[in-house]
């Protein structure tokens, strides 16, 4: 962050010195080129800044979402092959796989909106779950094929969640808020500054513009949690999972 203010300090520095020592007709309009100039400038800064602060979580929200179903995916898979195991173990890994259904969508996603980390608990459940498949004696080559299959699917939920971990810890960099904060703040006051002095019916535009930015600066603000705010990713994957793993029962 001081690398950028500093940025800023020399930029101003070369403006200060470009208005003292370059030769021509002072500017003192309200309405002149240096402000014209200065306000496109940062129109177009705040349009940037505004744009990328709702495009990077919206793609992150989204990528977020799939990779849900695709961890809920894993989980009916390794509920179907977890029947094949032998008893009891067959019955206590899918009674295992539905408590973690329930930890996910209950506690561990109340966690994410408000920390942005996922519980231990959830980790402990699912390592607990592979060194019990993997302890199983395989005495025969199907038993051995059922065993790989369920390890194989509890890898893959492993992984999607290690992905559900960094999606929930994701925002966008403060640095640029900050520039979006900071340009809208001077695209609503560049009139003032400039020496303008707006009355009358012209404050009405002025302030609908300023109800705008505020709103859309907000919304970036808003938007910058993957799972929480306007963009928040809802547990709908693993509530649909709950109704499907009671079908996969009715089936067995």
């Amino acid at each position: 962050m001081a690398v950028y203010v500093l940025v800023a300090c020399c930029a101003i520095g070369v403006v200060a010195i470009a208005a003292r020592f370059v030769k021509g007709a002072d500017d003192t309009d309200p309405g002149g080129p240096t402000t014209g100039h200065a306000g496109a400038m940062i129109s177009a800064l705040f349009l940037l800044a505004f744009a990328i602060a709702i495009v990077v979580p919206w793609t992150t929200a989204d990528a977020a979402r799939l990779n849900t179903y695709a961890e809920s995916q894993a989980v009916a898979e390794a509920y179907w092959a977890a029947a094949e195991l032998p008893a009891p173990v067959a019955a206590q890994t899918q009674t295992a796989l539905r408590d973690y259904v329930h930890l996910v969508r209950g506690p561990e996603w109340r966690l994410m909106a408000a920390d942005g980390k996922l519980s231990s608990d959830g980790w402990t459940r699912l390592e607990g779950l592979r060194r019990e498949v993997t302890a199983l004696p395989a005495r025969t080559d199907d038993a051995k094929d059922v065993r790989t299959t369920v390890l194989e699917h509890l890898k893959e939920i492993s992984s999607a969640r290690r992905q559900r971990a960094m999606d929930a810890a994701t925002t966008p960099p403060g640095g640029l808020l900050v520039i979006t904060v900071l340009t809208g703040i001077g695209v609503l006051l560049l009139p003032f500054l400039a020496g303008s002095r707006p009355r009358g019916l012209t404050l009405v535009p002025l302030a609908l513009m300023a109800g705008l930015l505020a709103a859309g600066t907000y919304l970036t603000v808003d938007v910058s949690h993957v799972f929480d705010g306007a963009l928040a990713v809802e547990p709908d994957a693993f509530t649909s999972l709950l109704a499907e793993l009671q079908r996969i029962n009715g089936a067995l």
